[in-house]
This record gives structure tokens, C-alpha cells and sequence, in this order.
């Protein structure tokens, strides 16, 4: 979420349930635009990939136009059975200061029935204003963390007894991954929801690698999972999604495949592994400062008044 100060200009904004590719690509400009000018992304990965592939289920999609020239957008998700809509919106650096963050923040606060969550990427000042301007308040600490991954060697991992780990297979494991998943995250409606549609979009990106998706497995069932992604301008790796089956939770099998996954990430001869943890997880982030992880930088989810 980015904002800016309110002034008088006119302005138009569309709400539309599905994107044209003309349009998805104007939007994908805007934001690589506001990215290399916030050093973040303003939408997450799963908002940038929502932008193509025609309508979703609860998904709509607010642009900001003046005369003719896309200069904001929104994307508000409904699909949580028991949360409120959640949203993101960026405007343009060259025309923040003209009141359009508020704009869409109060399109978002409408279509939402006044039952909103909105996310800020990076905190920033301005986003924190934005949130206030609106009435959000203050609901969710997300950390990026980072660690080398040179100067500083990574241990064996220790399995288990009775677990091995092998790569994934598309088209074979998407199934058994999807049921894991949400049985992992059942507590985390973001990750723990993904439908077979979702891992489509990811196995369809170019990052994606069959070789840096790890499942662990006990007499034939899947039990737990490590998926890292390289970003290759940024030269990062990261532990991209680790989940562990409710039954295999407590053995040392996270920790496990937390280090398979550093372990793969440093032999591409990455420099850094990053990582994303909810700050209220006081356990995992423990764990992640015991393995040489320190935060970097925090992404802010607000909402309304409950």
C-alpha cells in the first residue's frame, strides 16, 4: 500500500471482476514502476499473478484513471469464510500527492462493506498515514528475514527416522502437496487455500524449479515440504513455502528441511536466503535467528474496527 496527500483532481475509478491483457500489462508497468521507486513490491506475488487468466472467484480488480492514463490500482480478494476482504493498492510515483491513494482506499472501504484489511508493503510513513486517513488500524506484522549464505558453512540435515526426501514431480505430486498444504496452514488462509489453479500459475512462472522443491516423505506418504525460489536479478534465494503435516510437527523435521532447502540455495552460489514470518510466531522466529536469520524489513497489514 503506498499513499499520498489529498487534493482536488478528477479522477475515475473502474472496478472490473476481470483484466484485459492491455490492461494487466498497464497495471504490471505501474507497479514495476512504483517498485523501483519504493524498493518493494506494493502488490504481493499472488496479486501480480491474480492480474492475468480472466476472472477469479472474489477477486476484483479497481483502476484509477485520469484523463485516460492509469495512474492507481487496487485489488480487493473475498474469499476468507471468516476474515474480511483483503486488499493492496499502489499509485504512481509521479502522481502521489493528488489525493488518489485515499481515493481507492475509500473505493476499497465500500466495496468491502466497511469490512476491510489492507496491506502496507514495507511500512512506509505514508502508508501508515493512508491507513490512518481511512480509520485502519494496526492488525499484522509480517518480518522478512535474511541470512548469508556464504562465509558460514550450513550443517547435514538430520532426518527423522524413517523420512526421506526427494523432489517434486509435476503433475504426480500436485495433489498430495495440495492437501498438505492445507492441512499445514489450515490456520493461515492465505497459504493453506491455494487450489490447484494457484500452483498452475506458480509452476507457469519462469522461476519456478522442480529441483528447489523438497518433499519429505514416510512410508510413502507425503509429510512435509520445503519449495525455495530464486530471485535471479536480486541474486536471493528464499524459503519460499515449509510446511509440515500436523502429525509429523514437533520432530525436528521443519528444521530439516529448512536446511535442505539452504543447502540447495547455497550451491547455486547464492550470497542471501530470505524468508517471510508472521512476527506473532514467536516459535519460528526463534528458530530462524538460531539459524543466522535476522529481520530485514516488515510489511504492515491494517483493518477496520472489528
Amino acid at each position: 500500500m503506498t499513499s499520498d496527500d489529498t487534493a482536488p483532481i478528477a479522477r475515475s475509478i473502474e472496478t472490473r471482476s476481470a483484466l484485459s491483457p492491455d490492461q494487466a500489462e498497464a497495471v504490471l508497468d505501474l507497479l514495476a514502476d512504483a517498485a523501483r521507486n519504493d524498493g518493494q513490491q506494493a502488490v504481493s506475488e499472488q496479486g501480480r499473478l491474480q492480474l492475468r487468466g480472466g476472472a477469479r472467484e472474489g477477486v476484483s480488480h479497481l483502476l484509477l484513471t485520469v484523463d485516460d492514463e492509469l495512474v492507481g490500482y487496487a485489488q480487493l480478494e473475498d474469499t476468507d469464510p471468516v476474515e474480511a476482504p483483503a486488499a493492496e493498492l499502489v499509485v504512481h510515483p509521479s502522481h502521489r500527492g493528488h489525493g488518489h491513494g485515499r481515493a481507492l482506499g475509500s473505493a476499497l472501504l465500500a466495496a468491502s462493506g466497511r469490512r476491510l484489511r489492507v496491506w502496507a508493503h514495507g511500512g512506509h510513513s505514508s502508508a501508515r498515514h493512508l491507513a490512518q486517513v481511512l480509520g485502519l488500524t494496526l492488525f499484522r506484522e509480517l518480518r522478512q528475514m535474511r541470512r548469508p549464505l556464504t562465509g558460514f558453512g550450513l550443517p547435514e540435515p538430520k532426518l527423522p527416522e524413517g523420512v526421506t526426501v526427494r523432489t517434486f514431480v509435476p503433475g504426480e505430486d500436485d495433489a498430495a502437496w495440495l492437501a498438505v498444504n492445507a492441512e499445514a496452514f489450515a490456520h493461515h488462509p492465505e497459504q493453506g487455500s491455494l487450489t490447484q489453479r494457484d500452483l498452475d500459475d506458480r509452476q507457469g512462472e519462469p522461476w519456478f524449479d522442480p529441483r528447489g522443491f523438497f518433499l519429505a516423505e514416510r512410508e510413502g506418504r507425503l509429510v512435509g515440504f520445503h519449495w525455495t525460489k530464486v530471485h535471479a536479478q536480486e541474486q536471493l534465494g528464499e524459503v519460499y513455502v515449509l510446511g509440515v503435516a500436523p502429525g509429523a510437527q514437533g520432530g525436528g523435521l521443519g528444521r530439516a528441511l529448512t536446511v535442505v532447502g539452504l543447502r540447495h540455495l547455497a550451491a547455486q552460489e547464492l550470497p542471501t536466503a530470505m524468508l517471510y514470518v508472521d512476527a506473532d510466531n514467536k516459535a519460528a522466529v526463534s528458530v530462524y535467528e538460531r539459524m543466522g536469520f535476522t529481520t530485514y524489513e516488515t510489511d504492515l497489514m491494517y483493518r477496520t474496527e472489528t
